[in-house]
């Protein structure tokens, strides 16, 4: 008679586990949790379609009118690339210490200029295509009209 008891107390436990897993709240959680993966997943997607830009270094140069030892050129400490597209700017980006920069873009090409250029200056190359899906290394020149 203990036995029975005891089998019915594990078969009760028993419906009672299966009613809890089946109860709204449990159903409410296990669908929360199914969308946030979902949504982790198109956001990788959509991320990976916008994880494409420019890298690269600006240079400037000849430093001087008599070059010495090959080196006529420096890093672009400071110098601001402005992105335009279809004649509208879309992103800027400063070039650190070392001539560094680093700028996020839409694919496409863009026109690349800057504010510091004085007459005798100009920025090369002027159009940069912006690859889908990766960051592109693209260096630049500022020819400084030094002669």
């Amino acid at each position: 008679m203990r036995e029975r008891l005891q089998t019915a107390g594990r078969g009760a436990n028993r419906e009672t586990r299966t009613e809890r897993l089946n109860s709204p709240a449990v159903r409410a959680l296990v669908l929360a949790i199914a969308v946030l993966a979902l949504a982790s997943a198109f956001a990788a997607v959509a991320d990976s379609r916008t994880a494409s830009g420019l890298r690269g270094v600006v240079m400037r140069g000849p430093t001087s009118p008599i070059c010495h030892n090959d080196s006529c050129e420096a890093p672009a400490k400071g110098l601001v690339l402005r992105f335009s597209r279809h004649g509208q700017f879309k992103a800027q980006a400063k070039t650190n210490q070392m001539g560094r920069y680093l700028v996020r873009l839409r694919p496409g090409t863009y026109a690349v200029t800057t504010l510091a250029l004085r007459p005798a200056q100009r920025l090369t190359p002027q159009f940069v295509h912006v690859p889908r899906g990766r960051v592109k290394r693209v260096d630049f020149h500022l020819y400084t009209g030094i002669q």
